[in-house]
């Protein structure tokens, strides 16, 4: 009888909709920033199926409006005046990354929010040593914590309406699954999307942080595997 396997889902959500992209060349009326809204919610997984709230807090994402911005118009941007490293018109969003940065030693199980201004992961992990569908494959003689891949591909990709708010944004969902080979003995506490220009197994890059989310650290370790659902609202 095969060993059993906890299952714990984390689910992002960010909503790039009224409060974010709009097709307006006028700034709302009450004056308040538009910029993306999200939240993070970790669900421990029960042998029935039933998901049960455990963890929770809030989410900021910023710097993959660039590379929305360009695919959208396909213009190259990389001229501009921005002071962060930007991505080309041609990446998209393709890839996910883990990290152990998202805390504080002192407290681990107290989230230090993403900034508008991240670049990548604050304290990157390796996701998995030999899986040849991963990609970003470093080692530690350049700095790297260990010899592997750094990135995880996509199980799957779909779109949804939002049937439940009228259908005001169109949904994209993202599912990733970390089985029960990746990551083991790695404490994870932020993860991030990642836009490239392939999504190739073995692909080495360069790639782009969309997007990032942090949340109290867990321990990965072979009888568990998380399952990162990320749903944009656009």
């Amino acid at each position: 009888m095969g060993k059993k396997v906890k299952t714990t889902k984390i689910i992002s959500k960010e909503h790039y909709g009224d409060n974010c992209l709009i097709d307006s060349v006028q700034q709302p009326e009450d004056g308040a920033v538009r910029r993306p809204k999200g939240i993070v919610e970790v669900y421990e997984v029960g042998d029935d199926g039933k998901e049960k709230l455990v963890r929770k807090s809030n989410l900021v994402v910023y710097r993959g409006r660039e590379m929305l911005a360009q695919r959208l118009v396909d213009v190259d941007n990389s001229t501009g005046s921005y002071s962060y490293t930007r991505p080309t018109k041609d990446e998209f969003v393709s890839w996910l990354g883990l990290g152990d940065g998202g805390v504080t030693p002192a407290d681990p199980f107290d989230p230090i929010p993403p900034t508008l201004t991240d670049e990548s992961l604050a304290a990157r992990v390796m996701i998995n040593a030999s899986d040849s569908s991963c990609a970003d494959y470093h080692v530690t003689s350049v700095g790297y914590p260990d010899d592997g891949y750094y990135k995880h591909p996509f199980d799957s990709v779909t779109f949804e309406r939002d049937i439940l708010n009228d259908s005001k944004w169109l949904v994209v969902k993202i599912t990733t699954t970390i089985g029960t080979d990746d990551a083991n003995g790695k404490q994870i506490s932020e993860a991030g999307l990642f836009s490239a220009e392939s999504r190739s197994g073995g692909y080495s890059g360069n790639f782009s942080l969309f997007a990032r989310v942090t949340f109290p650290s867990m321990v990965k370790t072979s009888d568990r595997r998380l399952i990162f659902v990320w749903y944009l609202y656009l």
